[in-house]
């Protein structure tokens, strides 16, 4: 397994540009097996879970034609539906999160789809009522077949029927389930509480574009209009808007000056303003973001003078991906700030390694930490560490950077599922990281 050694403690310098959206690659891919038709994907990140992806769609029988590292095009013509019983299946899609949405456009397209229980990041329960409560909603039965803990659910023999459904929870990856099942049912679809992230707004996009009819893209209320064929499409991912927030969070933690080019400004919502109450300078140039250095930078606190209070919500709120992000940036921060991580019980517990660093930070509960921000009086010290996942990995690499002296970081596959190339693009910055 591999691991990163960082000497932190040095100013970076440059241009850097974010990969492609990997939510919604992960969503936008799954959309391909609901049409024989070519479908081509574009600004598509080279990293881990992506190419697992595509991995488990070849093995299904998809035609993969990777024409760089950025383009891919997939032809679901013919499926292997004995692949679903097989060991190998089972291997696959138990290692990616992702896997779970080839269910809505297996069922529409087939009548049949198969779900094991999925894999990813280990941040605490994450449960998949919603998926399958809308999919049952538009009239498929659920059992469990096989190898364990696969499903397998069927639609009626004159297919799936459109309805209306109130999601009990604006579950992204959900609502992209039930959306992709729903293109292709018969009759009208109705999604009230549906999650309207931009990943989803571009899925519901590369949809329309196929031939589906969608109405409220945006909006938490769907209204979806099932067509009998959907057809090919050339399809550009957006700018990870992830990322975009780990560099600014990197610019801020070591003083940097750092543009970030293209960061796809306009659908970036409430992240740049999240980053500037923790007072880091933003520059908007085009759609270029601009981070001057900064030797300080002091919290806001709110008009009654009570400390600040970041938290995690669904769209258009604060992005739970990148909670890990800020709570790091806070420990050299002037003031103090409550991370609330509403979402997920256990993504605050890899704060024990900032402890260990330095940083002066109370773990209230699972949900909330107390950091109090050290101002740079203080300067974090390298330790060795490894990544409990995606988000927190790179957290800890943006301490490792700014602290001083060399750092260990293992279990860095967890970082290589969402971000490509990571150490090479930083060392073009000036990072001194070495891949061991």
């Amino acid at each position: 397994m591999a691991s990163f050694r960082v000497t932190g403690g040095n100013k970076l310098n440059g241009t850097i540009i974010p990969q492609g959206a990997k939510n919604e690659a992960m969503q936008v891919l799954c959309a391909a097996l609901l049409t024989d038709e070519p479908v081509t994907i574009t600004n598509l990140p080279d990293i881990l879970d992506i190419n697992n992806l595509i991995d488990l769609m070849r093995g299904m029988g998809v035609k993969v034609d990777r024409k760089s590292k950025s383009e891919v095009t997939l032809q679901a013509s013919d499926i292997n539906h004995d692949y679903f019983d097989t060991k190998d299946f089972h291997e696959r899609a138990t290692r990616l999160r992702g896997s779970v949405m080839i269910l809505g456009p297996l069922l529409a397209r087939f009548g049949q789809g198969y779900m094991p229980r999925p894999g990813g990041d280990k941040i605490g329960r994450r449960r998949l009522d919603t998926h399958l409560i809308g999919l049952q909603n538009l009239g498929a039965t659920m059992e469990t077949v096989g190898l364990e803990h696969v499903y397998r659910l069927v639609a009626p023999k004159d297919g799936l029927k459109g309805t209306y459904m109130l999601l009990d929870e604006a579950s992204v990856t959900g609502t992209a389930n039930i959306v992709m099942a729903a293109v292709m049912a018969k009759g009208t679809t109705t999604i009230f509480n549906a999650a309207c992230e931009p990943y989803l707004v571009q899925l519901c996009r590369m949809l329309t574009a196929m031939g589906a009819k969608i109405e409220g893209i945006g909006s938490n209320l769907l209204k979806i209009t099932g067509v009998e064929k959907l057809h090919g499409t050339t399809h550009r991912l957006l700018a990870d808007m992830i990322e975009v927030g780990s560099f600014i969070g990197l610019a801020a933690m070591t003083g940097s000056d750092i543009t970030i080019k293209d960061a796809g400004i306009k659908d970036l919502g409430i992240i740049p303003s999240t980053f500037r109450k923790l007072g880091i300078k933003l520059e908007f140039i085009g759609d270029d973001i601009h981070i001057p250095a900064q030797e300080h930078y002091e919290v806001e606190t709110f008009l009654d003078g009570s400390i600040l209070t970041i938290a995690d919500a669904p769209w258009p709120g604060f992005t739970p991906d990148l909670i890990s992000i800020v709570l790091v940036v806070a420990t050299q921060a002037k003031g103090t700030v409550l991370i609330h991580q509403k979402m997920f019980e256990s993504r605050l517990f890899f704060v024990d390694k900032l402890i260990d660093m330095g940083a002066q930070i109370i773990l209230c509960d699972p949900h909330r930490a107390n950091i109090i921000g050290l101002d740079r009086s203080h300067q974090l010290k390298a330790t060795k560490m490894a990544s409990p996942d995606i988000r927190a990995g790179v957290a800890l690499l943006i301490a490792a950077l700014s602290a001083e002296g060399t750092s260990i970081i293992d279990n860095i596959d967890q970082i290589d599922r969402g971000y490509q190339d990571i150490d090479g693009r930083l060392r073009q910055l000036g990072a001194q990281i070495e891949r061991m």
